[in-house]
């Protein structure tokens, strides 16, 4: 008897310690959730927008609890809406109204659910919470616009639809509420694409999938030939050109001490049949993570934040000018000879103190080792722009590769191309100096993105269009 009761207490001992979640049964009014593999109480609390404590209390369980994939939880404060909850990440392209007409659920649903009081919120990879009356997430597919002067009878005949197919599908109190150019929904299967955008532009993205500072993004829209588009990021105006005739590119450097948080990232344009279109969704930027650094002996009449920002204005003036040339091919080639070519004296973004001063500075290019006198080359085809000598770059150079795309070669000892000439890539077109804010020979190369400096050893490692 002694030896039951002993097992007795190990059993309730061992559930007390692994004490799992399991399904609610008889639950009543508010949505559920479907626990996923990796999900944890707390990020489920996170991603539903709820407080940890009331998650808890609403399943009886306690912070110790496990969880496993299966497990249904009640989600408290949601008593008025019932159903399925789950969780999509929201990309770029997408607002409450597409995202409502999407998944066929009323936007104030969708406030409510996501605690939402402005846009602004529905941020790039933030987590959307949907409801549906079981696990399945319905997609409405195909997005369709009406035309200027085209009914609805007519756009319904087109997609072998019932007229008030769009009306209810698109939350309409009728077709009178459907207005020419606004992006609707229909039941298909045809990739839906960014949903804010007109049917027409069928992709857009932008690589890498994240904003750092200093590094170089590529933004990417698939329209029809013909359409015209702009952009910005932030402050920064995105210029567009035509890949193929259907894909439209833009190149736009992130300073290195950008802003950390959200910017605004929109797109502008008209289709080639006069519908214009419009979207700002908010993007958020991530830190580059630059090491500090202190360097001694550089000439005190250079070490100035003044001097610093004038000089670097001047450049800017070369730099900024997007020009639909676009003169390279591949990859950017190492500006020195192949021995030295991974022969890397500083880096870019790293933060600087000069003499002992703040770190007020950071180093905008990356410096290769060289010897005085050595060969620079220039590392793609392009036209020189610039030639001559500046207080912190010394004798410099700058090339103009075309699509707002710019390298620059620093700290010459001598200087041997004009301005206005065309090279190619391993050109000659310089020796290796010591001249400007430098303490020995090397060369400072730098490449400029839209007007930006950028880190120059994603242009040597990577491949841009």
């Amino acid at each position: 008897m002694k030896k039951i009761i002993r097992i007795s207490i190990l059993l309730v001992l061992t559930f007390s310690l692994f004490n799992p979640v399991f399904a609610q049964e008889n639950q009543t009014g508010g949505p559920t959730y479907i626990v996923q593999s990796g999900d944890t109480l707390w990020t489920i609390a996170r991603n539903l927008h709820i407080s940890y404590d009331e998650l808890l209390a609403a399943n009886q369980v306690t912070s110790e609890s496990s969880i496993i994939p299966g497990t249904v939880l009640k989600i408290p404060g949601l008593g008025d809406i019932s159903g399925v909850l789950s969780i999509v990440k929201v990309s770029y392209g997408e607002s409450l109204q597409s995202i409502s007409r999407r998944y066929e659920i009323p936007e104030d649903t969708l406030v409510k659910l996501n605690r939402l009081t402005s846009p602004v919120e529905l941020y790039v990879g933030v987590s959307m919470v949907l409801v549906a009356e079981n696990e399945a997430i319905d997609q409405a597919g195909k997005r369709v616009s009406l035309a200027f002067e085209q009914s609805s009878l007519e756009l319904a005949v087109i997609e072998n639809l019932n007229p008030w197919d769009l009306v209810i599908t698109n939350a309409q109190g009728g077709e009178w509420d459907l207005i020419p150019g606004e992006v609707l929904y229909v039941h298909g299967t045809d990739p839906s694409g960014p949903g804010a955008f007109p049917e027409e532009i069928q992709n857009v993205s932008y690589t890498p999938g994240s904003f750092i500072q200093g590094h170089t993004s590529v933004f990417k829209v698939k329209a029809p030939e013909g359409t015209t588009i702009q952009g910005s990021l932030g402050e920064s105006p995105l210029s567009f050109f035509s890949e193929t005739g259907v894909n439209y590119l833009a190149l736009q450097g992130l300073h290195a001490k950008e802003n950390l948080g959200f910017k605004p990232l929109s797109l502008f344009g008209t289709l080639p049949d006069g519908t214009p279109f419009a979207h700002t969704q908010m993007v958020q930027v991530f830190s580059g993570e630059y090491p500090y650094e202190e360097i001694f002996n550089v000439p005190p009449e250079t070490v100035s934040v003044d001097l610093t920002d004038k000089e670097t204005d001047y450049l800017e003036e070369f730099a900024n000018q997007a020009t639909g040339n676009k003169f390279w091919e591949g990859d950017f080639l190492s500006p020195v000879p192949a021995e030295l070519s991974t022969c890397w004296v500083s880096y870019y973004g790293n933060r600087r103190s000069y003499n002992g001063s703040g770190f007020f500075y950071y180093h905008t290019g990356l410096d290769f080792c060289g010897a005085l006198g050595g060969n620079i080359l220039a590392s793609a085809p392009g036209k020189v722009v610039y030639i001559g000598s500046q207080p912190l770059h010394g004798n410099t150079t700058m090339i103009n590769h075309g699509w707002g795309v710019y390298t620059l070669y620093a700290h010459q000892s001598e200087i041997l191309v004009q301005e206005g000439d065309r090279v190619k890539a391993g050109d000659i077109i310089g020796r290796v100096g010591s001249t400007g804010r430098s303490t020995g020979p090397h060369l400072h190369w730098e490449v400029w993105v839209g007007g930006i400096q950028v880190d120059p050893m994603d242009w040597l490692v990577g491949s841009y269009p």
